[in-house]
């Protein structure tokens, strides 16, 4: 206490010295001047302003520790049963079948056209119906012998059909009839201005009644057994009375194992002629054509073979083989074929009648000996251009022994039975091209054509009569919305050779030839259809520069018009 009270008075006396100073100076009269020689004007100097923002790191890490428990408990929701409704059958979309359907048509050289198909609806238990078709002429012709001939011909067609479905195949049964009827008007230039003869004297056809019946399997797995087999009878009979039947049977069976399809097929014929023809009871031709094969997206083969016993005239056996292979090489657009094979042709009056309408009518239309085409050789490429268009095109060669070619007689007159034709069997090596195009252009034009090179080397004669060294076809069609629809055809045939023989033995040469250009043609059609049920077409054929010979002295007719209806009930 004594302590503080010495050191406060004493520092309030150091304190108070120098004010004490000071007012002395002040008091002896101290002067100070300032001389100012512009006014004072203020400014502050430019600084940079730093501006930023603070850093805030963190530095405490918090770790958080859970700890939870769930307790399940069992959710019982309410719920009520209902029964479900049926489910509704829509309407059939398939498009409605008509019973019926007539297409008349009529054109020049009184040209009628008649034909009718009457069907049931669509069933699940079968179906049955008629098909009858009638087209004929009654033109003449300008012949080279500067008169007319009756150029007339008639064809006739009936077939009355039926099906019954079954649980796993198919019965299907038809009574079938054909008459086909021609006039052989094309005579020789060389005959006499006085031949003339009646319609009935070369009035050239035949008749043909029969019946068959199969019964097929359904099967829509191909690894079950499929089969159809299948019975039949007809009988032909000619205008000058010589008759044919033929009755036969047809059958082919075929099950998957093991990832290959095999099978076989096997046919008999039993054929019985005029006794004044054949003097026997009858003959057949029967066969086996057994096979394996297996198919897959990248390739496919098969393997196999027919054999064959034919009595039909005189007695022999051939055997074919039938193999085939082919891969895709880019699929979709290029696939290689090739094939190996050959097949036994039957030369009865029906194909023969097919291929020459003016033939002979008396027993040689029964007595030729078939065609044994002994070995068939195949290969080619289709597939699809990336365009729209699907295209084939292959080289077949063909070793043909008994090969059918016509000839004609000199002087008819003599036989007064019209220019009629005579068949020569040759052996024939066959060359053949062959190239076709299919597609669309856009969706109303669509097109295909087709053209084939031959090459003919016989072993006897020179040339191959009446055969062309090629042909060719061309097809346009415009289709507007199914209401307009018009065809053009351009088809073309290559030059060929006619074979006609002197009956005169004295006469030089025995045989000679004359030829028919190239010919070409156009054919036109179009379609108006009104609605669903009717529709008028008309058709224009036989546009051509020239005209064509379909055999020797046989002019065909020209320019066919035709005007019809199609009516559906």
């Amino acid at each position: 206490m004594i302590k503080r009270n010495l050191i406060i008075p004493f520092l309030l006396f150091f304190c108070l010295i120098p004010a004490r100073a000071q007012e002395k100076k002040q008091e002896a009269g101290l002067k100070r001047e300032v001389t100012l020689y512009n006014p004072y004007k203020p400014s502050l100097s430019d600084v940079k302003k730093r501006s930023f923002l603070p850093e805030m790191n963190d530095t405490l890490k918090v770790t958080p520790d859970f700890h939870y428990e769930v307790n399940t408990e069992p959710f019982m929701p309410a719920y009520t049963v209902s029964p479900i409704k049926a489910a509704a059958l829509l309407s059939d979309p398939l498009p409605k079948l008509y019973k019926s359907f007539i297409n008349v048509g009529l054109g020049n050289y009184l040209t009628p056209l008649a034909e009718i198909s009457i069907t049931n609806e669509r069933s699940k238990k079968g179906a049955i119906g008629l098909y009858a078709r009638h087209f004929s002429s009654n033109g003449y012709v300008e012949l080279p012998i500067n008169r007319k001939g009756f150029a007339g011909y008639m064809d006739n067609d009936a077939s009355v059909f039926g099906k019954k479905f079954f649980r796993n195949n198919v019965f299907e049964s038809s009574l079938d009839f054909a008459q086909k009827t021609r006039y052989a008007y094309g005579y020789d230039p060389a005959a006499p201005s006085s031949y003339s003869p009646a319609k009935k004297d070369i009035r050239r056809g035949y008749s043909s009644a029969g019946a068959k019946a199969s019964l097929s399997s359904l099967t829509l797995d191909s690894t079950n057994f499929s089969y159809k087999f299948e019975v039949f009878y007809n009988y032909l009979s000619t205008l000058s009375r010589l008759y044919q039947h033929n009755a036969g049977f047809k059958g082919m069976m075929a099950k998957s194992y093991n990832g290959f399809y095999i099978g076989s097929g096997i046919d008999y014929e039993f054929f019985k002629h005029n006794d004044t023809i054949f003097n026997k009871t009858g003959f057949g031709i029967a066969s086996i054509s057994p096979f394996i094969k297996k198919r897959t997206e990248q390739w496919n083969f098969k393997i196999g073979f027919q054999a064959v016993y034919d009595e039909y005239i005189g007695s022999a056996f051939h055997f074919y083989p039938d193999i085939n292979f082919g891969f895709n090489v880019v699929p979709k657009y290029v696939s290689f074929f090739a094939g190996l094979s050959g097949k036994l042709e039957k030369n009865d009056p029906v194909k023969m009648f097919s291929e020459n309408p003016y033939l002979r009518s008396d027993e040689f239309l029964f007595t030729q000996q078939s065609t044994d085409h002994s070995l068939i050789v195949t290969t080619g490429l289709k597939g699809n251009t990336g365009l729209g268009a699907n295209y084939l095109a292959s080289v077949k060669y063909s070793l043909i022994k008994n090969m059918l070619f016509y000839y004609t007689m000199d002087y008819p007159a003599l036989l007064m039975m019209g220019n009629t034709f005579d068949a020569m069997a040759e052996d024939v090596n066959l060359l053949q091209v062959h190239g076709e195009v299919s597609g669309v252009v856009t969706d109303k034009i669509s097109y295909n054509g087709n053209i084939n090179l031959y090459k003919y080397t016989l072993t006897n004669s020179s040339f191959a009569w009446n055969m062309p060294n090629w042909d060719a076809k061309l097809g346009l069609t415009y289709n507007l919305r199914d209401k307009i629809l018009i065809g053009i055809d351009l088809s073309g045939i290559g030059a060929r050779k006619f074979g006609v023989i002197n009956p005169d033995i004295f006469k030089v040469p025995p045989l000679y030839n004359f030829g028919a250009p190239a010919h070409i043609n156009l054919d036109l059609r179009a379609e108006y259809r009104y609605s669903k049920i009717l529709s008028l077409w008309t058709k224009l054929d036989n546009i051509s520069y020239n005209r064509n010979y379909e055999w020797a002295f046989y002019p065909s007719q020209r320019l066919l018009f035709m005007l019809g209806f199609t009516y559906s009930l």
